[in-house]
């Protein structure tokens, strides 16, 4: 028994989706599969052959609705007329402890919003975002993962010949702020009110049903969007593609494409070599983050008046600087909230900025500080008078240096995903080679373990690694 039913979006009118079949391939191949995650959603008992002819669509569960979703958004600042999914399809859903999960295929060939794409993913893009959700998760920032890739001996274009591949994804949801967007810009505010009425009834654990219902939906939306933001500048993660079409109404990090975490602590970071204007650079996704907020208010105004909406956004700033202060005292391994915590902390990013330090290998150093004279790279004078203010701080703190220590150690990760450790494992798979895959995996999973047979892979990223270019085309 495969535990997928009918996703509760086939429901709703047709104008919110395409309900359709998908395009598997003629040659289907494993290439690797989330065996944690099949048993956190109870799919352990599903023979890994059978889940590949269902995600391919070679063995068909009848009673399935599968669709393409239909929305718009602004790309880049631009609003977009109709986007969807071009070449995505969501299959179903699935229980959980947390509440329903979505089972999604990308790459699953064209749909009426394809446009004049194939409908498919490549090699190259999905085993990035398969290895970058399971990074995630293991740092407990909200993100869509993904059960499995499935390869193929299907030639497609982009800037060169590669092969095409499959997602099968998992998200709480897939619904965006660009859903709204489509609604409300084809002036459809009955739909707008439909499509806020499902969310508030399918993702109770989100969103419940109270006097003010639509402004504390928007409110809800605000506060995971401000908290995940903070939580992707606390780890130095760039999305690279913060359009409304790219939003989660949940707060879950999905859709990646051009992302990169930073390693030399620059805000002006830009990880998408096609956004030539730095829109998306690291220092502005929190202003983005509430742009795009902004966005979905307006989108949602035939429900909640301009006056409401400018209240609820003023609480994002306040809920992004709580949560981002909670998470950097955390990776200085800070238990109480002091006066001066925000000046150590902000003084520590400007020394990284200046001497171009490791932002992940610079806060894993500190373990050191608590009681040494030096952190790794923290040497120049300005570096050394910051420890002895941080030791200093840290005498507050009423508890051993072992726990100290041990506190450092796990708000602060050995290992991220640096990109040239995902071009390695492309390369690789590229040539049928699999097992770099497995081997990442292990080591982005276990981000704050020690690992010493993977010790290289916390070091900085190789000289070739430099001149790597991560763009849209997947």
């Amino acid at each position: 028994m495969v535990p997928i039913k009918p996703h509760a979006y086939a429901e709703l009118p047709d104008e919110f989706h395409t309900c359709q079949m998908w395009q598997g391939f003629k040659n289907p191949l494993l290439v690797t599969q989330n065996v944690e995650l099949k048993k956190e959603l109870g799919f352990q008992d599903v023979e890994t052959q059978k889940l590949l002819e269902i995600f391919n669509g070679s063995f068909k569960i009848k009673s399935l609705k599968p669709l393409s979703m239909v929305y718009s958004g602004h790309q880049f600042g631009q609003y977009v007329e109709k986007l969807g999914d071009g070449r995505g399809l969501l299959l179903g859903q699935t229980d959980s402890a947390e509440g329903v999960i979505d089972i999604h295929l990308k790459g699953a060939g064209k749909t009426p919003y394809s446009r004049f794409g194939d409908g498919r993913a490549v090699l190259r893009s999905v085993i990035r975002e398969y290895l970058c959700g399971e990074a995630m998760h293991a740092l407990s920032i909200p993100t869509s993962r993904a059960l499995m890739i499935i390869g193929s001996d299907e030639i497609v274009i982009r800037e060169k010949s590669e092969k095409a591949a499959m997602l099968a994804r998992t998200s709480k949801t897939h619904i965006r702020f660009g859903n709204f967007e489509y609604f409300h810009y084809n002036n459809k505010p009955e739909h707008v009110k439909a499509l806020a009425d499902f969310c508030i009834d399918n993702y109770s654990n989100y969103f419940s049903k109270t006097k003010d219902v639509y402004e504390d939906f928007f409110k809800s939306i605000v506060d995971q969007t401000a908290s995940l933001i903070a939580q992707w500048q606390a780890y130095g993660f760039n999305h690279g593609v913060m359009n409304t079409d790219n939003m989660s109404i949940l707060g879950e990090t999905f859709d990646y494409g051009p992302f990169g975490f930073m390693e030399d602590y620059l805000p002006t970071y830009v990880c998408n070599h096609s956004d030539h204007q730095g829109r998306y650079a690291f220092k502005n996704q929190p202003y983005i983050g509430l742009w795009n907020c902004s966005a979905l208010g307006h989108a949602l105004s035939s429900l909640i008046s301009e006056e409401c909406q400018g209240e609820i956004l003023k609480t994002y700033e306040s809920t992004f600087q709580n949560c981002l202060a909670e998470l950097y005292r955390k990776r200085l391994g800070l238990r109480k909230s002091k006066n001066g915590d925000a000046h150590l902390i902000q003084s520590l990013l400007d020394i990284m900025e200046s001497e171009k330090l490791d932002y992940t290998n610079t806060f894993r150093n500190l373990a050191t500080a608590v009681i040494e004279d030096h952190t790794g790279e923290l040497s120049s004078d300005v570096a050394k008078a910051w420890i002895k203010s941080y030791q200093k701080r840290q005498e507050i703190e009423i508890t051993s240096s072992e726990k100290k220590i041990k506190l450092l150690n796990e708000n602060n990760p050995k290992f991220i995903l640096r990109n040239y450790m995902a071009q390695e494992a492309i390369e690789a798979a590229e040539e049928s080679d699999f097992s770099v895959i497995e081997k990442l995996i292990e080591v982005v999973t276990n981000p704050f373990d020690e690992l010493d047979e993977y010790e290289h892979y916390a070091e900085k990223s190789p000289a070739w690694a430099k001149d790597l270019e991560i763009s849209c085309s997947s």
